[in-house]
């Protein structure tokens, strides 16, 4: 007996007439009638986004394409600006690893990237823009406004919301048909669980919280961690400090710039005629070409992209080509660092290529060999109002402690979302987090989120990510609201199916090998379950999201009131194909013969005559 408002409504078939059981009390369903509009119609939605980054700004675009109208859409961003990660992250280094022209809308491109690697500033410099020339601003993006709870109300299966103004301190409600979760999994920063650490003395920093005022010159710091923002920090910083203390509890694999790599690839060939000077930034006369060659530009970016994405094989653990690429990453580091037997031993990892987040990142291992830089490999057992305290009782005196120590990646939302099977907090903090396609949650009706739970986030640029995962969400919400769908959610045996192939899945790759990684949640197991990655390449993210398989979900549908106040129709899954005819023939705007379009497009030649393919398709048409 499945339920469907969480009331003890559900409804039963006997025999070839439907009942609705409420308070045990049986009586006859409503007659059906058919429903006076054309196949088409788009009910009003009101949509609420969380999160102003890339993800949530390309999400405005997307509705307004699949949507067009009678639909509501505000975005609330807690932040001051837009730009999400490249908003908060402004430390000394910062840029993306992704080729620049590869980081950024299919349909915004920015010919004018400095660098091959966009910096931080660029990048959020590019998505405010977006957002003044879209006019997304203001109606829709509302800055300084962070979601507190979300509540599903399964009788009018819509979502109500808590709301507060950051700017002024104003509580306020809110509602949504549909919630749309866009605040990242790179997001909500932390401080490690260091003894002592609020007691230090020193200038006490977070990478994700760089004070624009913190001036490190002369001084002697201690960065903690080398993940993708501490390897940037470090060279950064390095020549203005008195003293770098770098701790490193963990080694991690360095891989050479992608734009060697790119270059002695099958990329070469549009490499060579790519003018770069030796800091990566593109000549001024290269900028130009890319503006004034549009051809050019566009193999450029493709065949990047081609490479970029064909580096999944390397990640399939105990291949031929992950053993290659391993030792060629092996002689690299060795070689960047003086083969001194010291640091190879403490930075060279002994685990897979790629079971952390494969990093490139100039000039910091030369770093690294630096005569004021000091490693540090044993771990820190407290933090000194003067310094650190390491695992051996030796004392480190510094003047700034910096915090690269990443993310809360647990995937448990930072406010509670209370669905049908209660918070989802509390069920993903004694859970592993488990989503449908990393998008969908079962149990949360109406609400999708981007890289959630086993997304690619670690397969290329999120830019594209977030194009494919948005057009999914606006084809489920489109068709929700023509097809007369009141809620969708997919059940609970779907994601079980789809958690099974990722478990059965993962040991192939090296990301499931044995280190401490953030894609294994907090990384603190270093044999966890993979819950941060897609099980497959960044095409076959793209390929499996291209149809919506409907038949992974559960639906609840709308019921209408009569004039005598009795439900009608919620038994009924086909009450939306309605009077007859279509909105595609009474639109004014919609062409009524546009399956002539295909054909005319398709099967012609340059000189009007149909092509063989075309006759081919006639014929079978006909």
């Amino acid at each position: 007996m499945a339920s469907i408002d969480g009331d003890n409504i559900a409804r039963i078939p006997l025999g070839n007439t439907t009942t609705t059981r409420t308070n045990n009390a049986a009586m006859p369903a409503p007659e059906y009638t058919v429903k006076e509009e054309p196949l088409g119609t788009a009910r009003h939605l009101r949509i609420v986004g969380i999160g102003a980054g890339a993800s949530g700004i390309n999400m405005v675009r997307t509705l307004r394409l699949k949507l067009r109208d009678n639909y509501e859409h505000v975005v609330y961003e807690k932040n001051t600006d837009v730009g999400g990660t490249w908003f908060e992250n402004r430390y000394p280094g910062c840029r993306c690893d992704i080729p620049s022209h590869n980081y950024q809308f299919s349909w915004r491109p920015n010919r004018e990237w400095s660098n091959f690697f966009s910096p931080a500033e660029e990048i959020g410099a590019y998505l405010c823009r977006i957002c003044e020339d879209e006019g997304m601003r203001g109606d829709v993006i509302k800055t300084e406004h962070e979601v507190l709870g979300a509540r599903w109300d399964e009788g009018q299966g819509r979502w109500s919301l808590a709301v507060v103004n950051l700017r002024t301190g104003e509580r306020f409600s809110d509602y949504a048909d549909f919630l749309v979760n866009a605040s990242g999994i790179l997001n909500n920063w932390k401080w490690p669980e260091i003894e002592g650490l609020q007691g230090f003395e020193g200038d006490l920093v977070h990478s994700a919280r760089w004070p624009a005022e913190f001036d490190y010159k002369d001084k002697a710091v201690a960065v903690i961690g080398n993940g993708s923002s501490g390897v940037q920090i470090v060279p950064a910083i390095q020549p203005d400090v008195k003293k770098l203390v770098h701790i490193v509890r963990t080694p991690t694999w360095i891989i050479p710039p992608r734009v060697q790599i790119f270059n002695m690839g099958p990329a070469a060939d549009v490499m060579s005629n790519v003018e770069l000077d030796d800091e990566e930034n593109f000549t001024p006369e290269q900028i130009v070409r890319f503006q004034s060659d549009p051809a050019f530009y566009r193999s450029f970016v493709k065949t990047i992209e081609k490479e970029t994405n064909n580096s999944f094989p390397i990640l399939l653990k105990d291949s031929p080509m992950q053993e290659f690429a391993a030792e060629h990453v092996r002689q690299y580091m060795t070689a960047i660092l003086g083969e001194d037997e010291r640091l190879c031993k403490a930075l060279i990892p002994d685990y897979s290529l790629g079971c952390r987040r494969m990093t490139p990142a100039p000039l910091y291992l030369q770093t690294l060999t630096q005569p004021n830089v000091q490693v540090v490999t044993e771990g820190v057992r407290r933090v000194l109002p003067q310094g650190l305290e390491l695992a051996s009782g030796k004392i480190v005196e510094v003047d700034a402690i910096v915090c690269a120590t990443g993310f809360d990646v647990s995937f448990c939302p930072r406010f509670p979302l209370v669905g049908r099977n209660g918070n989802l907090q509390d069920i993903w903090r004694t859970s592993v987090p488990q989503a449908y396609m990393s998008c969908a949650v079962p149990g949360l009706p109406n609400y999708f989120t981007f890289l959630g739970p086993n997304a690619p986030i670690g397969h290329g640029s999120v830019f594209t990510l977030a194009e494919h995962i948005a057009t999914y969400i606006a084809g489920v919400i489109h068709k929700c609201r023509t097809e007369g769908i009141k809620a969708i959610a997919p059940s609970q045996a779907a994601v079980d199916d789809y958690n099974e192939h990722i478990r059965a899945f993962m040991p192939r790759t090296a990301w499931s090998s044995s280190c401490r990684s953030w894609f294994k949640g907090t990384g603190d197991d270093k044999d966890g379950p993979v819950t941060a990655l897609h099980p497959g390449s960044r095409i076959h993210f793209f390929h499996m999201l291209e149809n919506f398989r409907g038949e992974d979900f559960e639906y609840v549908y709308d019921v209408d009131e009569s004039h005598d106040g009795a439900g009608v129709s919620s038994r009924n899954r086909f009450r939306f194909l309605g009077n007859g005819f279509s909105t595609k023939e009474l639109n004014d705007d919609a062409d009524p013969t546009w399956y002539l379009d295909d054909i005319a497009l398709t099967t012609t030649s340059p000189d009007g005559a149909a092509s063989p393919k075309a006759r081919t398709r006639i014929k079978a048409l006909l």
